[in-house]
């Protein structure tokens, strides 16, 4: 996905051909994401008033395990400016 995450690419992209279908599959699910701002805005929490969700508190980064995989990539890989650099990188981890 190259660009910006705007509110509406989210909805468009993720949530309406992705998230909202595997939630329709799992009626007792709770949806739960961050607080970016594509997920805050208007447009994402109105498709979202459908399904069960979980609030994020503010400012809790220590609640998402993928930070810490974010936190362990930037430590152990070069500064890559390629693509085909960041893939070969990637590979070696």
């Amino acid at each position: 996905m190259r660009g910006t995450l705007t509110g509406q690419r989210y909805v468009d992209d993720i949530l309406r051909p992705h998230v909202g279908p595997f939630l329709n599959g799992l009626p007792r699910a709770i949806f739960q994401q961050d607080n970016a701002r594509s997920h805050t805005e208007r447009v994402a929490q109105y498709f979202l008033r459908h399904f069960q969700t979980f609030p994020w508190p503010a400012r809790s980064p220590d609640l998402s395990p993928v930070e810490h995989v974010w936190d362990q990539l930037k430590l152990q890989m070069p500064s890559c400016h390629y693509v085909h650099d960041l893939e070969l990188a990637v590979q070696d981890l």
